[in-house]
């Protein structure tokens, strides 16, 4: 285990702000393009579409990417990703203007988030890994908590920042926000000095690290049953989470401020969410956490498909947003704790390859169906599944340790 170095807390708020600075602009970007193509189309297919290019070369990489982070140095790989993802929305925004065919600005738009989410499957297991090095294992509860706070802060701010810069300007301005904000983040970040980890398991092979780590993740228990709950968490989680652009667009009103009211009622439960982890740590076992946000996020989904009415769907998108905090604070804590150190950036290189490939799959088909059946029916199957998600989790012996104080 890493000792922690003294002034370990400036450290840690440092390196939180500069990620948080450049997920600002990704998200006012993210959101610009959604969107935009929503709103333009309105089309499940091509939300769909959109969703499989962004997160699909993220899980191609992201295995690759916790391998370099163990391999290599973990701020000089966040560096880079930043920079790549930087240079591709860059080169976008200056095309974007030449382009009058609505097909062919579309498949720029495609190209632009399949390159975005090649950078970001190398740069998130890195981040990842690089927490765990900062905060003590005592502490990590809590400071995850404040750490999804503050992103979620955040990404409450960037809708309504999103919806003025595409109301006063264009896509390309959402664009320049993101490579702006992309250069700052990245000059703070060169200046924090981060822990160096040694990786003595590591071997020369990448293939044969590739295959360790696969083996690792699957031979632990607690791990391969949180990386399987994660997983089934995100699926579940599309058509009431990622699909909400739709339901609002179709039952509630079609105005970008419809929607940034939906996008800053989720982000800011997420944000309460953050603080209340940060504050309290959760409840006594980690697993008791855990099994309770997954039962209030399935109920708080199924509900918004019975809800006609906007203020209530609002209500309840707040209340989802808390539970979605709570979930992904406490299994990244309970990752943290059951993996080693040498392993843990292709832990969480896997668990960032799970995500890519569960949520577009999930888009995909929720997706595909939301263009046939109805939506809200859709948002209550899937608030029943995570309810079933949650009662398992509550049951798995494998996370009876986590109840440990």
């Amino acid at each position: 285990m890493t000792q922690t170095p003294p002034g370990w807390q400036k450290r840690t708020y440092l390196f939180f702000i500069s990620q948080c600075i450049t997920l600002f602009g990704s998200q006012i970007s993210q959101m610009a393009i959604v969107w935009h193509v929503t709103l333009d189309t309105n089309r499940g297919v091509w939300v769909a579409a959109f969703s499989l290019c962004a997160y699909l070369p993220q899980f191609l990489l992201s295995f690759a990417g916790g391998i370099w982070a163990d391999r290599y140095d973990r701020k000089r790989l966040i560096l880079f990703s930043d920079a790549f993802i930087a240079a591709v929305t860059l080169l976008t925004m200056l095309i974007l203007p030449c382009i009058k065919d609505g097909a062919a600005f579309l498949s720029l738009l495609l190209m632009m988030c399949i390159a975005r989410a090649a950078g970001s499957g190398v740069q998130s297991p890195a981040v990842s890994a690089v927490i765990p090095t900062l905060v003590p294992e005592a502490q990590r509860m809590r400071y995850n908590g404040i750490n999804a706070a503050m992103q979620s802060a955040v990404q409450f701010a960037a809708p309504a920042a999103a919806a003025l810069i595409l109301s006063a300007g264009s896509l390309s301005a959402a664009l320049a926000a993101d490579v702006l904000t992309a250069a700052a983040g990245m000059a703070l970040l060169s200046r924090i000095r981060l822990p160096k980890e040694k990786n003595v398991q590591l071997t020369p092979s990448f293939l044969a690290d590739l295959g360790r780590g696969t083996r690792y993740a699957f031979a632990e228990r607690p791990v391969r049953s949180l990386l399987i709950f994660y997983s089934l968490f995100v699926f579940f989680t599309v058509p009431a989470g990622y699909l909400s652009v739709l339901l609002v667009r179709r039952v509630y009103g079609d105005t970008y401020w419809h929607l940034t009211a939906a996008e800053l009622s989720g982000f800011g439960g997420m944000t309460v969410g953050g603080v209340i982890m940060s504050l309290s740590g959760g409840f006594k076992g980690h697993r008791t956490t855990l099994s309770i946000a997954l039962a209030l996020f399935g109920a708080m989904a199924a509900c918004m498909g019975l809800i006609p009415a906007f203020p209530f769907y609002l209500l309840l998108m707040f209340l989802f947003g808390v539970a979605l905090t709570a979930v992904q604070t406490t299994i990244t804590t309970m990752l943290q704790r059951y993996t080693v150190s040498a392993m843990q950036g292709r832990v969480f290189g896997l668990m960032s390859a799970l995500y890519a490939i569960c949520y577009p799959v999930g888009m995909a088909l929720f997706g595909s169906l939301a263009d046939r059946f109805s939506l809200s029916g859709i948002m209550i199957f899937s608030g029943a599944a995570l309810l079933l998600t949650a009662f398992a989790a509550f049951l798995s012996p494998f996370l009876k340790g986590s109840d440990l104080p």
